[in-house]
């Protein structure tokens, strides 16, 4: 004949002790926990990356600051500023800020070797100099144009209020 264990009888009854709870349901709410984090951190990421592709004057472009390595990106067009953030962060700031009166247009070249690993694919290298120090920003080549009349448009030096 079959018989019932105790422990299923208490817990049944409802007066078996809190080790089967410990032992099943505490590590299950712990990872329950971290998966809805999980899922609502990637979400965060989600609807800052579409805020920031929805504005207007927003293009992919990643950048290498001062020998630094490449960081992929958003740039946005704001009146006076160009604006590039991370693409990979959940801050609303730009990560840097160049005054568009202060960012000399160099040039534009294809990436090298090294740098084709680094950029997105079919980029061109944006050469930049701002304040003295030199900025590359890797785009479309769509993007280099619509950047480059950006910065013709403004003001010349000595007629405009910023230049």
């Amino acid at each position: 004949m079959l018989t019932t264990p105790n422990w299923v009888t208490r817990l049944l009854r409802g007066s078996a002790s809190n080790t089967l709870m410990d032992a099943l349901g505490y590590p299950f709410i712990a990872l329950a926990t971290v998966f809805l984090l999980l899922i609502f951190t990637l979400c965060l990421f989600g609807v800052r990356r579409h805020n920031l592709r929805r504005a207007l004057g927003t293009v992919d472009a990643s950048i290498c600051t001062a020998g630094n390595s490449w960081q992929m990106g958003v740039c946005r067009y704001q009146d006076n500023d160009l604006e590039w953030f991370r693409l990979v962060s959940l801050s609303v700031r730009p990560k840097h800020t160049f005054r568009r009166s202060s960012l000399e247009l160099l040039g534009r070249r294809k990436p090298t070797e090294a740098e084709l690993i680094k950029v997105l694919p079919d980029s061109v290298i944006v050469e930049l100099r701002y304040e003295g120090q030199e900025v590359l920003l890797a785009m479309k080549f769509d993007a280099y144009t619509g950047l480059s009349s950006w910065l013709e448009a403004g003001p010349v030096i000595g007629v405009g209020t910023w230049r």
